[in-house]
C-alpha cells in the first residue's frame, strides 16, 4: 500500500486510490541544479501530477492554479485516495477538477523525483526544504506556465514547505493553508524522534555508507520510531484493545513498510528539515494564511502553544485547532478533507473577494 504519508497515515483505515481520479502525469528534468549545500546535480528529475487546465486572465496571469504538497516519504499520489481527492476534486466539490488547474508535485527525494535511491546513494545531494521549495517554483514557472498560484497548501512536510512558499515567494500566491505543521525549527520532542531514525541507520553497521546490497536491520528500527511519531493513542486503543491485538497492529504496520523503504531515502527525507525555520521571517508573508492542526497531532502538539505565539506575526494569519473526536487520526487529520473542508471554503471565499 503507498504511504499517505510517512509520518502518519499509513496507520490510517483509507479508502484505496479513486480510479476516477486519474492525473495527467509527467516529468521535467532541470540541468545543473544547485543545491544550497553547493552540490549540484547534472539532471534532477521532478515528477508530477496534474488536473484541469491553467486559465488566465486579461494579463496572462494564471488564476486557477492549486499546489497541494505531500509529507515526508510521501507523494504527489498519496492525495488521490477517497478522504481527499473523493471530497474535494469531485464536481462541484472545492477544488473542483474542471474548474481547477490541480498540480501534485513529487518532492526532491520522493516519489519518481530524483532520489539517493536511483544509485547515488549517500553521494546525493543533501538537499533541503529550501531546495525542494525552489526546484517546485522552477517548475511551475518554467515547465508548466503557471506564473501565479491560487492556492498553496500542504500536508506534515508539505505544509511545512507551505510556510516557506509564503516567505520565499510572498507575491506568487493568492492564499495558503498549511496543515499539520508549526512555523518554527523542529526542536524538542519532534527532533529527538528524528535523530533517532537518523542515528538508527546511520549507526548501523549494515547501512556501510549507503552502499548496502541488502536493507540494513536499523530501518525497522527507524520504522517502529516512525510509527510512535505519527501515533494517534485514542484510535490505536479502539484498533488494538488487547495484548494479542497491539502486537499484530506494530507487526502488519512493519510487515507493511519495510519492502518500500529504501535506507538511504528514508535518511535524507528526515534529514531534510534540519534547517527549516520560517519563525525570523514570518513578517514577510502577505498572502491570506490559514494554518489548521488537530488536537491529538503527537508530532505538533497544541499544548506547547507555539502556533498560538507566532499566527499573530503573520498579517493575515488565522489559525484553527480540529478537537479531538472519533473521526480525528492524529497528526493524520492533516489528509481527512471532510474535516477541515469548511474552513478551506472560508478561505477561498474570503481570498476571491480580496482578488477582484
Amino acid at each position: 500500500m503507498t504511504p499517505i504519508t510517512a509520518l502518519a497515515l499509513a496507520l490510517l483505515s483509507a479508502a484505496p486510490q479513486n480510479p476516477a481520479f486519474t492525473p495527467v502525469e509527467g516529468d521535467y528534468v532541470i540541468k545543473d541544479f544547485r543545491f544550497a549545500s553547493g552540490e549540484s546535480l547534472p539532471d534532477l528529475r521532478l515528477h508530477y501530477a496534474t488536473f484541469g487546465r491553467p486559465e488566465r486572465d486579461a494579463r496572462g496571469v494564471v488564476k486557477n492554479a492549486v499546489l497541494i504538497l505531500h509529507g515526508t516519504g510521501g507523494s504527489g499520489r498519496q492525495f488521490l485516495r477517497d478522504v481527499f481527492a473523493g471530497v474535494l476534486f469531485g464536481p462541484g466539490q472545492l477544488l473542483d477538477s474542471a474548474r481547477y488547474y490541480i498540480i501534485l508535485p513529487d518532492g526532491i527525494g520522493h516519489g519518481r523525483s530524483s532520489k539517493p535511491s536511483d544509485g547515488l546513494h549517500a553521494r546525493f545531494p543533501h538537499y533541503t526544504y529550501d531546495d525542494m521549495v525552489r526546484a517546485h517554483y522552477r517548475l511551475l514557472t518554467e515547465h508548466l506556465g503557471v506564473n501565479h498560484l491560487r492556492l498553496v497548501m500542504g500536508t506534515s512536510m508539505g505544509g511545512m514547505q507551505t510556510w516557506v512558499w509564503g516567505e520565499t515567494y510572498p507575491d506568487f500566491m493568492d492564499a495558503l493553508m498549511p496543515l499539520a505543521s508549526l512555523p518554527v525549527e523542529i526542536a524538542g520532542r519532534n527532533r529527538m524522534l528524528r535523530k533517532m531514525i537518523l542515528d538508527a541507520i546511520r549507526t548501523d553497521p549494515a547501512w556501510q555508507g549507503g552502499e548496502y546490497a541488502t536493507e540494513p536491520p536499523g530501518v525497522v528500527t527507524a520504522l517502529y520510531i516512525l510509527m510512535i511519531m505519527g501515533s494517534a493513542p485514542l484510535e490505536w486503543q479502539k484498533e488494538a484493545p488487547t495484548r494479542l491485538a497491539a502486537d499484530s497492529f506494530v507487526e502488519t504496520y512493519v510487515r507493511g513498510r519495510l519492502p518500500q523503504t529504501d535506507a538511504n531515502d528514508m535518511l535524507y527525507q528526515f534529514d531534510a528539515s534540519r534547517f527549516y525555520n520560517p519563525a525570523p521571517n514570518l513578517e514577510r508573508i502577505v498572502a491570506p494564511l490559514l494554518a489548521i492542526n488537530s488536537a491529538d497531532d503527537q508530532i505538533n502538539p497544541p499544548e506547547l502553544g507555539i502556533m498560538e505565539r507566532e499566527i499573530g506575526r503573520v498579517k493575515r494569519g488565522r489559525y484553527v485547532l480540529i478537537a479531538i473526536s472519533d473521526r480525528t487520526r492524529g497528526h493524520g487529520t492533516h489528509t481527512l478533507a471532510a474535516l477541515w473542508k469548511e474552513e478551506l471554503a472560508r478561505l477561498l471565499r474570503e481570498t476571491e473577494a480580496l482578488r477582484q
